[in-house]
């Protein structure tokens, strides 16, 4: 288990803060998360785990131990004519695994192609995109305890998956850390899911097919979000919020032209970004801190904001967006020492 002393922080997070750590444990496999686990300076004096570092805001130094997720590999489980279950280790890089299972004639995740991060996360934030959910795709999620190192499998439907939410954003946040997700992936012609209009748009004229369908999602994100090693960004900083059907009826007697899309309990998702845009923020910088000018909800570090300048932008922007249309942007980025 490699170890630092008075670590930087700056390549294990996407917007590029320079933060130091009191200690950095580097898990380059399974078995260094119980030598962490014991190590007297090790989870005894935990503050942080990191994976792919895309989905944190660091405000601060850390006074204690970082565990930084970097265990891989990937193994095909089983296979049927028409499904294959396949076991992902914690420190795959996402946007690679998507990638791999489309080349190895697996359906399913295109549409959560170029999602920056570790597989190990996805479950917590039941990352989606363009109409899919990766929670529809997980067979099950293993973990360790960090209070007694046992191992615990739990299948989807225990994972309490919701909008960008799981059990391990709630109740088990901070108790355990993920080891490896299993999913199910199809072999078959399945429902490609091309609703979207930018993803109609890309594809006019061409087959539709898995890798279509990615190399579409994979030129509309990069025509729209910032590459983190030019411009600092964890990619969406909100939540699109989630509001009745009354109070999005509301909302467009006002503004008629706001992006909406009705959910399956009746409720309604209504567009960030959008929001955002109106109270005039995209493109907008306080220093080198400010919101993107191509896509409003990306926040940005534009060379050497701190964190605390990043999160002062942030909650302006929810205040503004609060005034103007009364919804609570919620962040769905980490904040750590806000």
């Amino acid at each position: 288990m490699r170890i630092e002393h008075k670590a930087s922080l700056k390549p294990y997070n996407s917007f590029n803060l320079d933060v130091t750590a009191s200690m950095l444990f580097h898990l380059d496999n399974p078995q260094d998360l119980e030598a962490y686990r014991l190590h007297p300076d090790g989870y005894a004096k935990h503050a942080l785990l990191i994976s792919g570092g895309s989905n944190i805001l660091l405000c601060q130094a850390i006074n204690g131990s970082v565990a930084r997720v970097n265990w891989r590999g990937k193994s095909i489980i089983s296979e049927s004519d028409s499904h294959a279950i396949i076991e992902v280790q914690a420190g795959e890089n996402w946007h690679d695994f998507v990638q791999w299972s489309i080349d190895q004639g697996f359906g399913g995740l295109e549409n959560l192609s170029l999602i920056p991060g570790l597989v190990g996360t996805a479950p917590v934030q039941n990352i989606g995109a363009y109409g899919v959910e990766v929670a529809n795709l997980i067979e099950s999620v293993t973990y360790m305890q960090w209070n007694d190192g046992k191992t615990v499998t739990l299948s989807s439907d225990d994972c309490q998956f919701s909008y960008r939410s799981s059990l391990f954003k709630t109740t088990l946040k901070d108790k355990v850390v993920i080891q490896s997700v299993t999913f199910k992936l199809s072999k078959e012609t399945h429902d490609l899911c091309v609703s979207y209009g930018a993803i109609q748009a890309e594809l006019e004229g061409k087959a539709i097919n898995p890798r279509s369908i990615a190399n579409a999602v994979i030129s509309i994100r990069q025509s729209k979000l910032p590459d983190p090693k030019i411009l600092g960004n964890s990619g969406s900083f909100f939540k699109n919020p989630i509001l009745s059907q009354g109070q999005v009826d509301g909302l467009l007697l006002i503004h008629p032209d706001m992006p909406h899309y009705p959910q399956e309990n009746g409720q309604c998702k209504v567009a960030a970004g959008w929001l955002i845009e109106q109270t005039g923020w995209k493109g907008k910088r306080l220093g080198d801190a400010g919101m993107h000018d191509k896509q409003a909800l990306v926040l940005v570090n534009h060379g050497r904001a701190s964190g605390k300048d990043l999160w002062g932008v942030a909650v302006q922007v929810k205040a503004d967006v609060k005034q103007q249309f009364n919804i609570d942007l919620t962040p769905e980025v980490n904040v750590i020492g806000d």
